[in-house]
């Protein structure tokens, strides 16, 4: 018979993606024992292909919490969106000023440097965790996670706080009863084709409006690029050989492609915006894709995690160092939301000029020339830059 190991820690982080890691390596640099959990194995979530920017607000948290150079990589965010406008090259041209510690960093390089930041301090990080559950999260005086470790033995860890940074189809959110939580939930009305292909970049953004649906090519290095292909809903993979996700990139961007790489791999990803709220329920606190998603077209999905876990962390060092003071505890969920909400509005609106702006057939001719229109007023007004420019760094 195999006997259950209990033990305690403050604070037991679900999931090892950029929420859990950033929330472990700000708590350890404040003296806070924590236990991250992470399903998968260490070669499997550093080799997790994901797009990423750290904006202008994330950069500086890294940089005050001591960890911008263990931290972040990745190429310096230029100010220049290059636009492909019916064949014709558009680059333009954001407010500069903002845009000072961006950076180009895909999400892969962000986990594996926070893995080893954590690891090398003392961080206690378990991969091959299987059937994680928070249990008793609304009680204040017995909240605990069971799982089950890498040899299959059962494992208690009593805590004080559970941060579920599990994504959307984790364990974390399910713990909460039925009737807490309000999903409020926007469909696009249209899936991106997205292709990793071995194919240089031309630069490290490029992007097509063109009446057959938007197209993006996003470097992933110097020898890889991550393309994008605007797609009906009801389209499906066997629809999409390489010569025609090739051909169609051609179209769109007007000239050829400059290497008809190999690609590598390929999803459908239905666009959509997702907020569940609150995004606490007694000691259980959710964060990242766990409490929210944002369309990709907006690249802040990591950066909403990253303030999520920033926030936590000052609200759990407080309760700590000022005799459980639960104030920042407390406000946690809202003043989350209130940041969460102000990005689902520039998603929303961004997502929605690009792809309307290239395709009249996705919300009709009317919207179409009034994302022509609001397109028009970012190159020629200093003030509609401005605002464009805040929001792309983080500031707003």
């Amino acid at each position: 018979m195999t006997t259950e190991t209990t033990e305690t820690s403050t604070v037991v982080i679900v999931g090892a993606g950029v929420a859990g890691l950033t929330l472990g390596n700000l708590l350890l640099r404040k003296g806070i024992d924590c236990v991250i959990l992470e399903k998968r194995g260490r070669e499997y979530v550093e080799q997790r292909q994901r797009a990423g920017v750290i904006d202008t607000r994330a950069a500086r948290m890294f940089r005050e919490w001591g960890l911008e150079d263990r931290v972040i990589g990745g190429v310096p965010f230029d100010p220049v969106l290059n636009f492909r406008i019916d064949g014709e090259d558009r680059p333009l041209t954001l407010t500069p000023d903002h845009h000072g510690d961006g950076r180009f960093c895909p999400q892969q390089v962000l986990v594996r440097n926070l893995i080893d930041v954590f690891v090398a301090d003392g961080g206690d990080l378990r991969f091959d965790a299987e059937d994680v559950t928070p249990h008793d999260i609304a009680d204040e005086a017995s909240p605990h996670v069971r799982y089950r470790d890498a040899t299959g033995s059962p494992r208690t860890i009593h805590c004080e706080f559970v941060a579920g940074c599990d994504g959307d189809h984790g364990v974390s959110r399910t713990a909460i009863p039925d009737g807490i939580l309000t999903r409020y939930s926007h469909d696009y009305g249209f899936v991106w084709l997205t292709a990793l292909a071995e194919v240089p970049p031309r630069h490290q953004t490029l992007m097509a409006l063109h009446p057959r649906g938007f197209a993006g090519q996003f470097g992933r290095g110097p020898h890889a690029s991550r393309f994008y292909l605007q797609c009906s809903p009801d389209s499906s993979l066997s629809e999409w050989p390489d010569e025609r996700i090739r051909d169609e990139l051609e179209t769109r961007f007007g000239e050829p492609v400059a290497a008809r790489g190999r690609i590598i791999s390929r999803q459908l990803v239905p666009l959509r915006g997702v907020v569940h709220s609150p995004m606490r329920h007694g000691r259980l606190y959710l964060l990242g894709d766990a409490a929210h998603i944002v369309p990709p077209m907006s690249a802040k999905g990591m950066n909403l995690a990253l303030h999520d876990a920033e926030l936590l962390a000052n609200a759990i060092v407080h309760h700590q160092e000022n005799d459980r003071d639960t104030t920042l505890l407390d406000a946690y969920s809202p003043t989350c939301l209130r940041h969460v909400w102000n990005y689902q509005a520039f998603a929303t609106w961004w997502t929605e000029l690009i792809h309307s702006a290239g395709d009249a057939s996705y919300r009709g001719d009317f919207h179409h020339h009034l994302a022509r229109a609001d397109l028009a007023r970012l190159y020629e007004s200093g003030t509609a830059n401005r605002l464009l420019s805040e929001f792309m760094a983080g500031l707003n």
